[in-house]
């Protein structure tokens, strides 16, 4: 930096017994500056998938098509649908949605127009409350699982660490949509079998 009179270096070191940590511009409120690792994921009914990990900041809209083509791969068809926020519609990714028969959500890019369509409206908050689950797994990973207090020295400890606190999340997802469909279906045996034969009896005795 004194040599070549700049104020900054790529790729310096910023923590002596972590080397492979690297100082990522947020711009919040309350952090500028985070450290850590970036996370990318993907949430289809309920279960997080990782879609990319990396130690240096990157643009989340460029692992749209990355995940998209993964998503192929595991259930053989693409989706019907794709929720997103404004960093991953891209006039690329656009593009690509259209091409493969994917509706993205988001208004269409250009001037909005002067009479808004009320269906369109409706048609858009639909997305937004859609999308909160994959914002919701963040803060899930965060508050209950440890994805912000990893702890680990090692880059390959730290990465082990991320993973495993994803498929715990995933794990406890599925136990509770187990536990779920066997309550419900023992709630409606129970119906069956008591509530409703009293609910037919009462009126007859009445």
């Amino acid at each position: 930096m004194f040599d070549n009179k700049t104020h900054s270096v790529e790729n310096r070191i910023v923590s002596i017994s972590q080397h492979h940590v690297r100082p990522i511009v947020r711009g919040k409120a309350r952090t500028k500056v985070e450290f850590g690792a970036k996370l990318a994921i993907s949430v289809v009914d309920g279960f997080a998938y990782l879609e990319k990990l990396s130690w240096d900041n990157f643009n989340e809209g460029m692992t749209l098509t990355q995940a998209v083509e993964r998503y192929r791969l595991r259930h053989g068809f693409y989706p019907e649908s794709v929720h997103v926020n404004k960093i991953y519609r891209t006039r690329e990714n656009i593009r690509y949605c259209h091409t493969h028969g994917i509706r993205i959500s988001g208004p269409k890019l250009g001037r909005p127009p002067k009479e808004p369509d009320p269906a369109a409206s409706k048609h858009a908050r639909q997305d937004a409350l859609d999308r909160i689950c994959s914002e919701g797994k963040i803060r899930e990973g965060k508050r209950r699982y440890g994805l912000n207090l990893i702890k680990e020295k090692l880059q390959e400890t730290s990465e082990t660490t991320i993973v495993v606190n994803l498929i715990v999340m995933n794990l406890a997802y599925l136990y509770r949509c187990i536990f779920f469909f066997i309550s419900k279906s023992g709630f409606d045996a129970f119906r069956k079998i008591f509530i409703l034969p009293a609910r037919r009896f009462l009126p007859a005795a009445a």
